[in-house]
């Protein structure tokens, strides 16, 4: 059976998942990657996107992220189009990661950015990483040099930070120092290990 022991790990966009991930990783946990999922099935399907939205975004068997992101962040109706084309594909494989992983008996995550947003997902444990609005959009435009308008567009597509918070199993406070954030991912794997699984 699938998702026995998952626990959901999300946030919002620029809120610090691969920091968090990266630190569960070394503290043991095994992870399962939604994003890596979808970035190797986007490539897999790039024959059905360029159907759906250009021949100009594929090169040579791969898909420009970036240049469709521009698109579907901005097109609701073209963002659903690539949802239903890529989210069963994406389901099936973590589900069959999952049920692999739930065999050896202890907890792991499914980082899945848009958890609460999908609501595909029967995992009854989720972990929310936090950050501020405020740091998500300075992040946001600093890392990936958005405007404010753009940063705010992705931000707003999504549940906001402080309702998934209220939603979560667990929560890692990452509006602070990577120290910070260190410890409290040390404090969240006490707490699911003191959790009976």
């Amino acid at each position: 059976m699938a998702f026995k022991y998952a626990i959901a790990l999300t946030g919002s966009i620029a809120t610090g998942k691969s920091s968090t991930v990266a630190k569960f990783a070394s503290l043991g946990f095994h992870i399962i990657d939604a994003d890596k999922i979808a970035h190797q099935l986007l490539d897999e399907q790039h024959h059905a996107v360029a159907e759906l939205f250009g021949e100009t975004l594929v090169r040579e068997g791969k898909v420009d992220r970036k240049a469709l992101g521009a698109i579907v962040f901005n097109d609701s109706n073209k963002r659903k189009a690539l949802e239903a084309l890529l989210h069963p594909l994406i389901f099936k494989e973590i589900e069959r990661l999952s049920a692999e992983q739930d065999k050896r008996g202890e907890p792991y995550f499914i980082d899945i950015p848009l958890f609460f947003e999908g609501g595909r997902y029967p995992i009854e444990r989720s972990l929310v990483v936090y950050a501020t609005e405020e740091q998500q959009l300075e992040r946001l435009m600093h890392r990936e040099g958005y405007s404010k308008e753009e940063a705010l567009n992705r931000i707003q597509t999504q549940i906001p930070v402080e309702e998934k918070r209220k939603l979560a199993s667990y929560v890692i406070d990452n509006s602070g120092t990577l120290t910070q954030l260190e410890k409290e991912c040390e404090r969240v794997k006490e707490e699911i290990l003191n959790d009976n699984y």
